[in-house]
């Protein structure tokens, strides 16, 4: 179990090479050996598949030499050499070369694996504008008659419709189109996608000329979104002709409309970039997406004519370590840049959506609990902004700190250093004195002033709070505006009906804890509030999350003597478990191997550029392993009954909501045990 729980290949990856070999115009030999070297270090990398740029083992820029029967034969020569090398090779290479069939001269690709042809696809589109000429020398796809050529020997598949289906592979399916395929309005690659392909790849030559790099990268990605793919990319580099063009060597490899990677423009040196797709994930969102599925069948007849070459491909055994970034905040770029952008996007979805809700009820006023925590905080910035845009005072919003037993120092003084920066009606209202009468009333063991401090302790508070607040609302004519968050309801962590689980409407409720942190940071940091304010902020993101619901040992005590972590999990784990089983469906093994990836070296990827140095840590897979469990329980098995009955509020993140309305509608009375088990059996304490 523990080799396979650290080989890519058994989450669902594949690993992906695109290769940049130097070449030599009409030299076949080196461009072989070249071909071949670069093969072989992608398949000591483990790699499935390596493709090599358009028209490789001659080079592209031959021009006329194209119809020069000693290249052309070489080129056969150069073809067998490459078949004879693949058979000890892991990867299908997908090689360029002028290929000569029914008297015509096309532009292909050849298909190879374990020395065997598996099919040789044609050039559809032959680009015969501005610097290119190739209908001069070369004969498209559409004109060929025989669907099957014979190649070294052999009668081999040949076409533009051949999809090679790796039989013992799931979701492992490949097509190949050739540069200018790509620029066409209705890529070849289109129909593979619907026929299933999940690996869509481009032999390319593709002079550089300024600012064609970015066109594409736009088309590359574009065409790995619409088609819900991966799309890998090879462009010529050094060794083809400068007579008139030139040649910058640009490899890429995308999945989603994600870059994965990319390899350095101009480079002196060969390249190969190497990372691992996810067909896992294509399979989940193409089943996820009916637009997707619907274009399969406006274009049944398309899909249908596709050709299937079935193949066996053997998994590399042992250890593989998983080569792509998973981000540690998969709700939180890494990149400031873009950071900025979506923190700019999550307020301004949550104030325009509690503007929509005021202006619909014809209620002005807001009533809030400020606990001096994060999701209070958070969730009262948003209100002060949507005060403001509707031209409203903020003294609209009726702040209330509702101190318990176990209410801290820290919080509570955060609390009213926070209402008294923004500018809202700020009181304090002990709930401590009916809470007491609450707990003398049901007979419990606390009103006796034993040290019990059991859920009903805990909810007498949180009822309490909630009971005032809406009962303020009746008062002042006022909304109750609710605080918790995405993380909170993923994992149960609230207290149902008359608790903090209900308001009239939740801005946070599709906002994880790691995010809520990120966004209070960047209030911070980017000067949304005054110097004091920010003071204010910051204290807050440095205290301990916590309920504050069970007295430490003195009731004044200056920080929150609960964790909230420790009960249930690190945020930051938790949240990666939201993401990756909400948004994708992984199995746990899966979740945890990516969740080990990065957070088991505090090396290992990005970190945010604000995050501190001091809250920078690593998990053992045991702890990771731990702390899933107690996500999968929580989430499948214990709190589906209380997000069946949240409140509204605005889908934030496309990692999506828990709303019963939107993202997630799940039965309340379901099961964890076949996560659990999936977990406990695939993955190792450590």
């Amino acid at each position: 179990m523990t080799s396979a729980f650290h080989n890519i290949y058994g989450h669902g990856y594949l690993r992906a090479a695109v290769c940049v070999p130097h070449v030599r115009v009409a030299d076949t030999v080196f461009n072989t050996e070249r071909t071949i070297a670069l093969a072989r270090q992608a398949s000591d990398q483990g790699a499935a598949v390596a493709l090599f740029p358009e028209l490789g083992l001659s080079a592209y820029t031959n021009d006329d030499l194209f119809q020069q029967e000693a290249l052309l034969d070489a080129v056969l020569a150069a073809v067998e050499a490459v078949v004879e090398a693949s058979v000890d090779l892991t990867p299908m290479l997908l090689v360029g070369a002028p290929l000569r069939f029914e008297g015509k001269l096309f532009n292909c690709a050849v298909v190879v694996h374990r020395g065997r042809i598996l099919g040789v696809v044609p050039k559809s589109y032959l680009p015969n504008y501005r610097e290119f000429y190739e209908k001069r020398q070369f004969t498209a796809a559409r004109d060929a008659v025989g669907q099957t050529q014979r190649l070294l020997g052999e009668e081999v598949p040949f076409g533009n419709d051949l999809v090679f289906d790796a039989v013992t592979v799931d979701n492992f399916s490949l097509h190949v189109e050739i540069c200018e395929d790509l620029w066409s309005p209705v890529p070849p690659s289109t129909y593979a996608a619907l026929a299933g392909a999940t690996v869509l790849a481009n032999l390319s030559a593709s002079n550089i000329t300024i600012g064609k790099a970015e066109f594409r990268r736009d088309l590359c990605a574009s065409q790995s979104g619409k088609c819900v793919a991966a799309y890998l990319y090879s462009a010529a580099g050094a060794g083809e002709s400068t007579t008139d063009l030139a040649w910058d060597g640009y490899a890429l490899i995308y999945e989603n409309n994600d870059l994965l990677a990319e390899s350095e423009r101009f480079a002196d040196d060969e390249q190969i970039i190497v990372t691992d797709v996810d067909l896992e994930r294509l399979a989940q969102d193409r089943m996820r997406l009916t637009s997707f599925n619907d274009g399969v069948g406006d274009h049944r007849d398309k899909v249908r004519a596709m050709r299937r070459v079935a193949f066996d491909f053997a998994l590399p055994g042992g250890r593989y370590a998983l080569l792509r970034d998973v981000p540690r905040f998969p709700f939180v770029p890494a990149d400031p840049a873009r950071r900025d952008e979506r923190c700019f996007e999550a307020y301004n979805i949550q104030v325009h959506g509690l503007i929509k809700r005021l202006q619909s009820t014809g209620i002005d006023k807001l009533v809030i609990g400020v606990s001096g925590g994060l999701d209070s905080t958070h969730a009262l910035i948003v209100a002060a902004r949507a005060m403001d845009r509707l031209g409203l005072p903020r003294s609209h919003i009726l702040g209330y700190t509702l101190p318990g037993f176990a209410t801290s120092d820290t919080t509570k003084s955060n609390a009213w250093a926070l209402m008294d920066a923004l500018g809202i009606t700020a009181e304090e209202i002990d709930i401590r004195p009916t809470c007491r009468q609450m707990l003398e009333d049901l007979g419990h063991p606390a009103a006796r002033g034993e040290p019990v401090y059991d859920v009903t302790y805990e909810n007498v508070q949180a009822g309490q709070r909630t009971s005032h607040l809406f009962r303020l609302a009746n008062h002042h004519g006022a909304l109750v505006l609710g605080t918790g968050d995405l993380s909170e309801l993923a994992l149960g962590w609230c207290t149902y009906g008359v608790g903090d689980q209900m308001s009239h409407y939740n801005v946070n409720a599709s906002v994880p804890k790691t995010l809520i942190q990120h966004l209070i940071r960047w209030v911070i940091a980017s000067g949304q509030l005054d110097a004091t304010a920010g003071e204010i902020l910051q204290a807050i993101v440095d205290t301990e999350i916590s309920p504050e619901l069970v007295p430490g040992e003195s009731d004044q005590s200056e920080g929150p003597s609960q964790s909230t972590e420790a009960k249930i999990g690190p945020y930051e784990l938790q949240d990666f478990n939201i993401y990756y089983v909400t948004r994708f469906g992984f199995p746990p093994s899966k979740v945890a191997f990516l969740s080990h990836s990065v957070w088991g070296d505090v090396e290992a990827g990005e970190w945010p550029a604000d995050f501190p140095d001091a809250k920078r840590r690593a998990y053992s897979l045991g702890e990771i392993r731990h702390w899933l469990e107690v996500f999968l329980q929580r989430f499948f098995g214990n709190s589906q009954f209380k997000r069946s009955a949240m409140p509204n509020g605005p889908k934030v993140g496309s990692g999506g909501s828990l709303s019963p309305r939107g993202d997630w509608r799940a039965p309340s009375d379901s099961e964890a045990r076949i996560w659990l088990d999936e977990l406990r059996r695939n993955v190792p304490d450590d």
